[in-house]
């Protein structure tokens, strides 16, 4: 997969790669400490930068958005400390191409070089294959740099985790692309053909992808221009609908922001206004459909459960009809949001919740509602005494759930709106009848 090759001016003197190279390739840096936008863990005080210091390498996950630099930063991890650098990709690579590289590891630690394997995409390989990493990270023949643009919570094994440490890459932000764009034209020894506020839209258009903006930089110093493209002349020629945000704006997150705030606000005028201004300038239909689903999670949620459903029937009729006429399902995902009784009782009993399963640790639940498969789990006492509710009076045994280390906590409180009230009145009548059972 094509990763970032990026570094900050000035520009670096080399020759490889040659000028028939792409653009992005040409820019590769030579030290960690010239790649941009990461600096929170090249840096000296960074995670890499204190492996770098010790000369010794832990296993590793890079985790972050395309473009970022996750593979820049293993090529150059390698360099650092004098490992042989080792690449596969899960998307091409099967068993026998692990197996070659795990051999060729152990030929190469036989003669005394250690091996820094990078496995792009590593999310793409199954658990089976995940497990196969196991012995040969534990017994020292590889260290382990995977890259990934997933949640490796998700999408990696738990004893790979466990094994590897997993660090955050940043998308590149607006001065991280703008250096990009800097450092691409000391190269070329020219200034891109733009305005100043179609250089903007430019950027803005990357969403923090370094390897796409320096595509579309290459692009733009292949043509000959007359006069500088304005942002209209850029998204015309580009072929791509470029997001343009005025000057004295906060721009994407800005925008978003306000479109967020005014649903919470239940301002449906306010939401369809910040809403039109990201789809006119541009802004990329999906990311707008899972920023509207997050708020309806976390500002309405169970107040009225369909809201979220509104979302996700919206996400689908805009991949059935695209643009533009799948933009008018985004449109009503939006106002729905926007009149919808509000509550974030569900977004405030996820924190408490979290917070308390952190600090509990692993306390067992009661044995009455444990599981017992087999006779020696019956015989110490798992499963006795459960209370079927289906059997009790109302479906409603009263019974306790809690840890015996642990009372009864409340976490979810409704909201006194929309279907959360009807939820509170369920709530109150089962603690009302738990109580009047001891429970």
């Amino acid at each position: 997969m094509a990763d970032l090759f990026a570094a900050m001016d000035p520009p670096l003197q080399t020759d490889t790669p040659g000028t028939e190279a792409p653009l992005a390739d040409r820019l590769r840096p030579r030290a960690l400490g010239e790649v941009i936008g990461q600096e929170h863990l090249t840096g000296p005080d960074g995670a890499i930068g204190r492996m770098v210091a010790a000369g010794r390498l832990s296993s590793t996950i890079l985790w972050g958005p395309p473009g970022t630099g996750k593979t820049t930063i293993a090529r150059l991890l390698a360099d650092a400390v004098g490992l042989r650098f080792a690449s596969i990709s899960a998307v091409f690579s099967g068993v026998a191409d692990l197996k070659k590289a795990f051999a060729e590891a152990k030929d190469a630690g036989r003669a005394g070089r250690r091996t820094l394997l990078f496995v792009d995409e590593i999310h793409r390989f199954n658990r089976a294959q995940q497990d196969g990493f196991l012995p040969f990270v534990e017994d020292g023949t590889v260290v382990l740099v995977g890259a990934t643009t997933e949640n490796p919570s998700f999408e990696l094994n738990a004893a790979l985790l466990s094994r590897a440490r997993v660090l955050v890459l940043h998308r590149l932000g607006a001065e991280a692309l703008d250096q990009l764009l800097a450092r691409a034209e000391a190269l070329e020894e020219r200034s891109l053909p733009l305005t100043d506020a179609a250089r903007e839209a430019l950027i803005a258009s990357a969403d923090g992808d370094g390897r796409f903006l320096l595509n579309q930089a290459e692009t733009l110093f292949a043509i000959d221009l007359a006069e500088p493209l304005d942002p209209a002349g850029l998204s015309a020629l580009l072929q791509r609908r470029v997001a343009i945000y005025d000057k004295d704006r906060e721009g994407h997150y800005g925008l978003i922001s306000a479109l967020h705030k005014s649903i919470r606000g239940s301002d449906p005028q306010a939401a369809l206004y910040y809403l039109a201004r990201m789809l006119v300038a541009g802004e990329e239909p999906l990311y707008v459909l899972r920023r509207l689903t997050r708020a309806a999670v976390e500002d309405i949620g169970l107040a009225d459960p369909q809201a979220l459903a509104q979302c996700i029937a919206a996400k689908e009729a805009y991949d059935f009809l695209g643009s533009p006429e799948g933009e008018l399902a985004i449109v009503q995902a939006c106002l729905y949001l926007a009149t919808a009784p509000k509550s974030n009782a569900q977004y405030l009993a996820q924190k408490a919740a979290w917070r308390t399963a952190k600090e509990s640790g692993s306390i067992s639940p009661p044995k009455s509602i444990l599981g017992a498969p087999t006779r020696l789990m019956r015989d110490m006492g798992y499963g006795a005494g459960y209370a079927y509710d289906h059997d009790a009076p109302d479906a409603f045994s009263g019974a306790n759930y809690w840890p015996e280390e642990l009372p009864p906590q409340r976490f979810y409180e409704p909201s006194p709106r929309g279907f959360e009230k009807r939820i509170a009145e369920r709530i109150a009548w089962w603690e009302a009848q738990r109580a009047g059972r001891g429970g």
